[in-house]
């Protein structure tokens, strides 16, 4: 008897973990993660289940089974304090979603990707391929930053001209330079702005809108155009300098 119990219920976990995996990622928009925590423990929970039937089975008392897994989980539960508020915390992120999967985030000192979020710790992979392993209480404790989420993103180029150089000439650099990026976004529009009167050079800005995924294109793609483009116009770049004056 109690081996056909352990072989039933042996199939209707597997059948029951994959039909609410299933049906968590319709629910969850493919969250997988969520999906995968939440069939997991309906899986575990029916192991409990045929466990308590078992023991019935052979005419153990079961409620006071019951009653001594409560005192014990109670005093493991005061002992694996900071693990518990680790499986806490992980549960929050897997509901509240600060973060997905695929998603770059900045928590605490790291900027990194992530790769898997458990009930412990999280895992995550930096933009130089470094493994990242976090105890999910100091990712929930601390601002995540999330560059993702949005659909657009700001970008802001800064160059630097010589004071005897015009502004104008400046902002039609930029203008051009914009004009001939790629994925940069008509709307918001983009801003020229005169940022600082800096001790050596005045500092133009050009702040443009493009989709997060592509910011880092935009980016590089600008700050190569940049040199030639001043070279071409006859844009000085400045250097810092001094003036000494000798008083005899």
């Amino acid at each position: 008897m109690s081996l056909a119990i352990v072989i039933v219920v042996a199939l209707c976990s597997r059948l029951i973990k994959r039909g609410v995996y299933r049906g968590m990622l319709k629910i969850s928009n493919n969250d997988e993660i969520v999906a995968r925590l939440i069939a997991n423990v309906m899986a575990y929970s029916l192991y409990v289940f045929a466990i308590v039937m078992v023991l019935s089975v052979f005419g153990i008392n079961t409620s006071s089974l019951v009653a001594l897994l409560g005192a014990a989980g109670i005093a493991i539960g005061l002992a694996l304090k900071d693990t518990l508020s680790n499986i806490a915390a992980g549960i929050m992120l897997l509901f509240l979603k600060p973060m997905k999967k695929g998603e770059f985030i900045e928590f605490d000192k790291y900027s990194a990707t992530v790769v898997d979020i458990g009930l412990f710790t999280s895992i995550f992979e930096t933009a130089d391929g470094v493994y990242i392993s976090s105890p999910n209480s100091n990712i929930w404790g601390s601002t995540i930053k999330n560059f993702n989420r949005n659909a657009k993103r700001r970008l802001d180029v800064t160059i630097r001209i010589a004071y005897k150089d015009s502004i104008a000439d400046g902002f039609t650099l930029l203008n051009d330079i914009a004009d001939n990026t790629q994925y940069i976004l008509a709307e918001p529009e983009r801003q020229l702005l005169v940022h600082a009167l800096a001790d050596n050079s005045v500092n133009l800005q050009l702040r443009v809108w493009c989709p997060s995924e592509k910011y880092w294109d935009v980016y590089w793609d600008i700050q190569k155009r940049i040199k030639p483009k001043q070279d071409e116009m006859g844009l000085t770049i400045p250097f810092p300098q001094q003036d000494i004056y000798i008083k005899r």
